[in-house]
């Protein structure tokens, strides 16, 4: 699985400690969410981030990682615009800002519409154009 990172991720020495397979593809960037810095990086609706695709089987122990089952991230699958060979879609890790402590809105948090995080980003992402883009 190809895996979009941005954050300490992207630093070799830390993926290694987390995971005993895996390879960098190559820069890349995410269309349509932007960095926000909080206790831990995470992303909000708008703009661009630039990072890697990071290549691996492991999604469970990246899911261990970033804290997926404590509800600190949640795994998405964006689009990957990428040469034939590479998957049709990369997992990107969304943090939670109000766990997170990071200054960043979600559409309808604010609506009365009663969604959860999870719910609201899915919305996002059904209605937005969100990819993530290998750099040549």
């Amino acid at each position: 699985m190809d895996v979009f990172v941005y954050g300490t991720l992207t630093e070799p020495e830390r993926v290694a400690e987390v995971l005993g397979s895996y390879v960098y593809v190559g820069p890349a960037t995410l269309f349509g969410l932007h960095l926000v810095e909080g206790q831990y990086p995470t992303l909000a609706p708008g703009g661009e981030t630039a990072g890697r695709l990071l290549r691996t089987e492991e999604l469970d122990a990246l899911d261990e990682y970033e804290g997926v089952g404590a509800g600190l991230y949640l795994r998405v699958a964006i689009p990957l615009d990428a040469p034939d060979g590479h998957p049709e879609k990369a997992a990107v890790y969304v943090g939670d800002p109000d766990r997170l402590d990071a200054d960043a809105a979600w559409p309808g948090e604010d609506d009365g519409d009663g969604l959860g995080f999870a719910d609201r980003v899915d919305r996002y992402l059904e209605r937005e154009e969100v990819r993530v883009r290998l750099t040549p």
